[in-house]
This record gives structure tokens, C-alpha cells and sequence, in this order.
């Protein structure tokens, strides 16, 4: 019974993403990318100086400082904002879901990884810009935005506010099914590597349970709780990852002239060639890069604007330039590493095109480190995917919001609580589902949500390049009113704050 279910679903699913991501959808991506970057004049390479001048940098050097007082808004700062945006999408996509795209579409995969998040940094800055702009204050003083909120009130399509609502809604399910997917089938690994286990099975399913024990107390906090603890875990997971991938990579140096040689000439590939994983069409090499490209940094999602959206800045590019480094530090950084660890690590003409992705993930960090990189991986892929369950729980919750928001206080509680209550249903359950099929139902999630905000962003387009120029000109001593808020009232609180904090 339960394997037919399993594959009704595949069949169904099969269908829905082959026209999800079909060249229509990936055309979408990139136009818009394009789009976005000319009328902001390529921001993401004049502005990313800016960018790491006003973002990161400030944050490293004023760690250890006295925190500033509340800005009265039930908000977190613009680091726990990006710590929670930057943990959506630093996750398994970064290891194990770059490790599948040279599996599944060869090596030239990872140069269509960059070419979306190039243009994906001025798409994910756009995002925050419109979700800073149209985001709403609650009584309790909190703030929300998202893509629906910056499609119902600035587009003014509602219809398709709910309908990019309801994408949220199945996408969170789809990541956090993906997430503990990951974390059950690489711990249970480990263990059955160090001791034994007759089922797995089992094993898995048990650590699902603990996960949703774990999540389901974090999640409880909301935003606050959730920025918390993405701002400790963050940066502690990333650097630890990194050193251990610049670590393997030195040890191969000498196989990283080849690396690059395969990314760049397999990306064009016209003709299956035969050979393991080398031979892919230049049809599923494009669509296997530009789907984890975008599983991996969200750029075109709309997803990590929702927690960006709750930050205390009161500037919408400010924020916006977070988004810049953000899915310049996830791909070009992050999954960079991973896979020039990968292809330094091991010949693909070797492999038979039948590997697991999560199993030669823990391969390549065995095969650098021994015992010592299983145990170390065993800590940073759960990691790096739990706080992704976390950011993914806020975006669900948001949405879900959203959805219920004219059934007054109580139905959106309501409604929350469902939600919640079905995201730590999905993440037990989803311990029992094959690894290709979980991947695959949130590769069309993500594809579903990214349409109706891929088609709002190319309309406010205009809106966009608007808010970014009153901002430099502003920066640049000229006199124009600011545009901060696409609501007279909050646009003059806002305002006032900015001159008190002057």
C-alpha cells in the first residue's frame, strides 16, 4: 500500500516538475535576473563593495559590543534577520545538494550554479527591497513581509498573493522533508559505520523524531528565538565547514586545474557522451544547476525576504545589500568549495551514475579525513540542516498568516498552530521517504513558489531601481524625501527614526 502511494506520487510529481522546470520557467530566472541588474546598473558588481561595507563588516567588527536599545518594533537585528535568511539557504543544498547536481547533471551543472546566483544577488536584493518596502506592522508591533505582501499591495493581485502564499506553505514542507531527510540518513550512517544496525530504518526514524522534539521548542519562540540561535549556529557550521573543504581541497591541489576544466567544458554539453556521470545533455545539465542553484540560494524564491523583512532597519536597500552577500557567500563561497572538494576528491569517470548523494557526501569527507571527517561531517550537515528546518518554520508560519489574515487574531493563531503542528509531522515522516523522491517534490515546490514571485519582481522592476536611487542620492547629501515604507504613515515613522538615530 504504502509503496503505491509512493509511487503515485513520483508519477504525479515527475509530471508537475518537468514543467516546472522546463526551459519556460529557467528563461524566467535568468530574464529576470537580467532585468534586475540592468535597471539597477549591475549592482551586485558596482555596489558589492558597498554591499560588504554596510553588512558583514560592521557586524564582525562589532562583535563584543554593547548591543543598541530596542527600536520598539518586535524585531530582530539586521544580523539575526540575515543569520536566519542566510540558514534557509545554507543547508544540504550547499554539500549533498551540489553533490546530487554533479551526480545527477555532471560537473557543468556547477557553472549554471553561478551564472543564477550572479544573477541572483540583485534578485534576492530586489526581494528584500520590495519586502522591506511592503511589509506591514501588526498591533503587537511586529513586522511581516514576504513576496505576497509586496504582490497584494504592490502588484495589487491578490489572487496570486494567496496563491504565492499557499507555494510558501508547501515549499517550507518540501525543505523541511529534505532537511531531515539529510540529517536522519547521514547520522544514521555514521553510527551504522561506527557500531552496526540491523534496520535503519528504525535508526532514522527515531532520529526524525528527536529532530521535531528539538525544532518543535525553537520554532515555539518564533522570530526572535529562531535569529537567536541561527546567529550562534551559523557561523560556527560555516567556518568549521570551510576549513575542513579548503583543507581537503590543499590537499589535492593538484587536481583542482582539472576541476575547473570539467565545470567549464561539460556546462555546454549538446550530446549525451557516455561515461559515468559525464554524460549529460546540455537539457538536464542546465536544469540540474539552475534548480539547485536556486534550492541552495533561494535568489527568485522569495523565501528568505520573509525573515529579512522582520529586521529593525528601517532602510529597504540597507537590508537589501545583506542579500547581495548572502547568495554570494552560499554559491560562490559555500558551494564553490563543495564541489571543487568533490571533483578533487574523485574521478567521475569512475562512478556509475547509480551513487547516493548523501552517502558520497560522507564518502568525500572519509576519504580526505579518515574517521576524524566522518565524525566532523556527522556535525556539520545536521547542522547546517537544522537551522534551515528553523527558517523554513518561520516562513511556513508567515504564510500561513497570511493566508488566514481576514479570520481575525484568533483564526491566524489557529492557523499557525495547524501549521506547526503539520511541519513537525512532515519532518518524522519524511525520515521514511527514498532520498531522489524528496528531493524532486521540493525541487517542483520550489519551482511553484518562484513564479509568482518572479512575475511580481519584473513588474516592480521600475519600483526597485526607484527605491535604489532615493537611497544613494540620499547617501550622496542630496535632499529627496526617503523611501522607506510604501505607507504614508509608517514612511514618516520610519523617517523619524532615522533622523532621531542620526
Amino acid at each position: 500500500m504504502f509503496d503505491s502511494i509512493i509511487e503515485a506520487i513520483t508519477k504525479v510529481n515527475d509530471f508537475i516538475n518537468g514543467i516546472v522546470w522546463g526551459w519556460p520557467v529557467i528563461i524566467l530566472i535568468l530574464s529576470t535576473g537580467l532585468l534586475l541588474s540592468v535597471r539597477t546598473k549591475f549592482l551586485q558588481i558596482t555596489k558589492f563593495k558597498e554591499s560588504l561595507g554596510t553588512t558583514i563588516v560592521p557586524t564582525v567588527k562589532g562583535l563584543g559590543k554593547k548591543k543598541k536599545k530596542d527600536t520598539g518594533a518586535n524585531s530582530v537585528s539586521q544580523f539575526e534577520a540575515f543569520a536566519t535568511a542566510i540558514s534557509g539557504t545554507v543547508g544540504t543544498g550547499n554539500i549533498v545538494g551540489v553533490i546530487s547536481a554533479i551526480l545527477t547533471g555532471g560537473p557543468g551543472a556547477v557553472l549554471w550554479m553561478w551564472i543564477s546566483a550572479f544573477f541572483g544577488m540583485v534578485t534576492n536584493y530586489s526581494e528584500n527591497v520590495l519586502g522591506l518596502y511592503f511589509r506591514k506592522k501588526n498591533k503587537n508591533g511586529d513586522l511581516s513581509g514576504g513576496p505576497f505582501y509586496y504582490i497584494a499591495y504592490g502588484l495589487k493581485w491578490r489572487w496570486l498573493a494567496y496563491v504565492a502564499a499557499v507555494f510558501c506553505l508547501l515549499a517550507s514542507m518540501g525543505m523541511s522533508g529534505v532537511q531531515t531527510n539529510k540529517i536522519s540518513g547521514t547520522v544514521s550512517g555514521a553510527l551504522d559505520k561506527a557500531v552496526g544496525f540491523d534496520d535503519l530504518g528504525t535508526v532514522k526514524l527515531v532520529i526524525g523524531i528527536i529532530i521535531a522534539v528539538i525544532a518543535g521548542i525553537i520554532i515555539i519562540g518564533g522570530i526572535k528565538r529562531i535569529g537567536r540561535v541561527a546567529s550562534m549556529l551559523v557561523p560556527f557550521m560555516s567556518l568549521l565547514f570551510i576549513g575542513m573543504a579548503l583543507a581537503a581541497i590543499g590537499m589535492n591541489i593538484d587536481r583542482v586545474p582539472e576541476a575547473f576544466k570539467l565545470i567549464f567544458s561539460k556546462a555546454f554539453t549538446f550530446e549525451a557522451a557516455g561515461g559515468g556521470v559525464l554524460g549529460y545533455t546540455f537539457a538536464t545539465v542546465i536544469r540540474k544547476g539552475m534548480a539547485r542553484g536556486v534550492f541552495s540560494n533561494e535568489a527568485g524564491l522569495g523565501s528568505s525576504v520573509i525573515a529579512h523583512s522582520a529586521s529593525e532597519t528601517r532602510e529597504p536597500v540597507k537590508q537589501g545589500l545583506w542579500g547581495v552577500f548572502e547568495v554570494f557567500f552560499d554559491t560562490f563561497i559555500i558551494c564553490t568549495l563543495t564541489s571543487l572538494t568533490f571533483l578533487t576528491t574523485f574521478d567521475l569517470t569512475t562512478l556509475t551514475g547509480t551513487e547516493e548523494d548523501t552517502a558520497m557526501a560522507i564518502r568525500m569527507f572519509e576519504t580526505n579525513f579518515g574517521s576524524f571527517g566522518v565524525a566532523v561531517y556527522s556535525v556539520i550537515l545536521p547542522l547546517f540542516a537544522f537551522t534551515t528546518i528553523l527558517a523554513w518554520s518561520y516562513y511556513g508560519e508567515k504564510a500561513a498568516e497570511f493566508v488566514f489574515r481576514k479570520a481575525g487574531d484568533k483564526g491566524k493563531q489557529i492557523a499557525v498552530y495547524v501549521f506547526k503542528g503539520i511541519y513537525i509531522i512532515v519532518i518524522v515522516a519524511s525520515t521514511l521517504i527514498t532520498s531522489d523522491l524528496i528531493w524532486a517534490i521540493d525541487d517542483t515546490f520550489n519551482g511553484l513558489m518562484a513564479v509568482p514571485n518572479l512575475i511580481c519582481l519584473v513588474a516592480l522592476s521600475g519600483l526597485v531601481a526607484r527605491i535604489t536611487r532615493n537611497y544613494f542620492d540620499r547617501k550622496k547629501g542630496k535632499d529627496v524625501e526617503p523611501m522607506l515604507s510604501a505607507y504614508p504613515d509608517l514612511n514618516e515613522e520610519f523617517k523619524q527614526h532615522l533622523q532621531e538615530n542620526e
